[in-house]
C-alpha cells in the first residue's frame, strides 16, 4: 500500500489487516490527500480480508471503489473486481436508491426525525407510540391514521409532520425493502452516497437508520467496519438538533461497546476537535496526514500516546500522500508514503480551467 519514508530501501509498507478489529481515527487538513489515501487501504482491506464495510459518503469519494483503473496492477484489479460491491445514491424513484424505512428507526430516532421529546412534547409523543402500530410502513396509512384520529396529540402530530413535510423526504422506503436489507446480506463494500438529498436531515436520517440496524443486531456477532468519512457530519462535540444529538449518541454508544459485538468504526475527517472526544477516546489506531495546527497536534498527542511527539510533529511537513500510522494495526509507528490507487477517486477536486 505504500513505502516507509524513513528508510532509504523503499520497503513496503504494510497494516495489519487483522487489527482492524478496533476502532480507527484518519485525519488530515484540507489538500493533504487524506480521502486519497483512504481510499487505498479500503482497497486493501477488501483485498486481504472478507471484512464487510458500510461506507457512509458524504461527498461521493467512494461511490467508484469498484471501478478498477485501467493500469492497475491486473491480479489486484481482477480481485477488486470480483468482489461484491454495492453503491446506493438518493432517488426519487422509490424502488431503487438510497432508501431507508421507517418503522425500522428505533422510536427515539423516529421522535428525532419529528423534533419531538417526550418530556417537552409528551401529548405528540404518546400519539406517536400508538399511531406507528398501525402504519404498516406506508405513508398513507400513517397520514389515514393520524386525520381519522379525535384525540388532541393526534391532530398536533399530523400538523407537525405537514409542517415538517417529512413524509416527502425521499430517503424513506414505505412499504419496500430498504437499505438495510441489503446491509443483513453483508455485502464485501456497501457504499452510501449521502449526498444529493434535498434536505439536510435526509443523510442524518439514513446514517442513523443503519446504525439502529447494526446496533438492534449487535448480539448476531457479524463483524462490519463502519467507514465514515466527514465524520464530524455525525458525531459533532455539540450536536445541535435532536436528530445530530441521537446520531452522536449511537455512535459514541458504538465506540464505547460495538468492539466486543463486531461492530467496528474507521472515522475520517481534517481536524479531531471536530469528533466528539468519546468517540475519539475509543480509537486505537491512528492514520495522521499533513496537520498544522499545534491545537490539533497537542490533541492529537493527548489521545494517542503510542505515536510520539517527534513523529506527531513532524505531520506538518508532510506532502501529499504522506501519512503517520500508529496503534495495533502497524508494527511500530511508521511515517508511510502511500501508493497508487487501483480504482477511480469519485469526488477528486475541480481542476481551474486553463486556455
Amino acid at each position: 500500500m505504500g513505502v516507509l519514508k524513513d528508510r532509504d530501501d523503499g520497503a513496503p509498507a504494510q497494516l495489519r489487516a487483522g487489527r482492524f478489529n478496533r476502532h480507527t481515527f484518519w485525519c488530515g487538513q484540507s489538500g493533504s490527500g487524506k480521502t486519497y489515501a483512504l481510499g487505498v487501504v479500503l482497497e486493501q482491506l477488501l483485498i486481504e480480508t472478507r471484512l464487510p464495510m458500510l461506507i457512509l459518503d458524504p461527498n461521493a469519494d467512494f461511490v467508484r471503489l469498484g471501478e478498477v483503473r485501467p493500469e492497475a496492477d491486473p491480479v489486484a484489479g481482477e480481485q477488486l473486481r470480483s468482489q461484491d460491491i454495492h453503491v446506493l445514491r438518493p432517488s426519487d424513484d422509490p424502488d431503487v436508491g438510497l432508501h431507508v424505512r421507517w418503522l425500522d428507526l428505533d422510536l427515539p430516532s423516529k421522535a428525532a426525525a419529528l423534533r419531538l421529546d417526550p418530556v417537552q412534547d409528551p401529548v405528540e409523543y404518546n400519539a406517536l407510540l400508538h399511531v406507528i402500530d398501525h402504519a404498516q410502513g406506508d405513508a398513507t396509512k400513517l397520514v389515514e391514521n393520524l386525520q381519522t384520529t379525535s384525540t388532541t396529540g393526534g391532530q398536533q402530530l399530523l400538523k407537525r409532520i405537514e409542517n415538517l413535510r417529512v413524509l416527502d423526504w425521499n430517503a424513506w422506503a414505505w412499504g419496500r425493502s430498504g437499505a438495510e436489507a441489503l446491509l443483513e446480506e453483508r455485502p464485501r463494500a456497501m457504499v452510501c452516497d449521502l449526498g444529493g438529498f434535498r434536505q439536510p436531515e435526509e443523510p442524518q436520517v439514513v446514517a442513523l437508520a443503519l446504525l439502529d440496524y447494526l446496533w438492534r443486531h449487535r448480539e448476531e456477532r457479524r463483524p462490519v467496519l463502519i467507514v465514515i468519512d466527514e465524520a464530524h457530519n455525525v458525531c459533532n462535540p455539540n450536536p445541535m438538533t435532536r436528530l445530530e444529538r441521537a446520531l452522536t449518541e449511537r455512535i459514541v454508544q458504538i465506540a464505547a461497546e460495538g468492539r466486543k459485538f463486531g461492530l467496528w468504526l474507521l472515522l475520517s475527517t481534517q481536524r479531531p476537535s471536530k469528533v466528539h472526544p468519546n468517540v475519539l477516546s475509543q480509537c486505537d489506531n491512528l492514520g495522521l496526514m499533513k496537520m498544522g495546527s499545534p491545537r490539533d497536534l497537542a490533541e492529537l498527542e493527548e489521545y494517542f500516546g503510542y505515536a510520539s511527539p517527534e513523529l506527531l510533529h513532524r505531520s506538518p511537513t508532510f506532502v501529499q500522500g504522506e501519512v503517520l500510522f500508529a496503534g495495533g494495526f502497524i508494527a511500530e509507528p511508521s511515517i508511510v508514503q502511500v501508493g497508487a490507487r487501483l480504482t477511480e477517486e469519485g469526488g477528486s477536486d475541480v481542476k481551474v480551467p486553463l486556455h
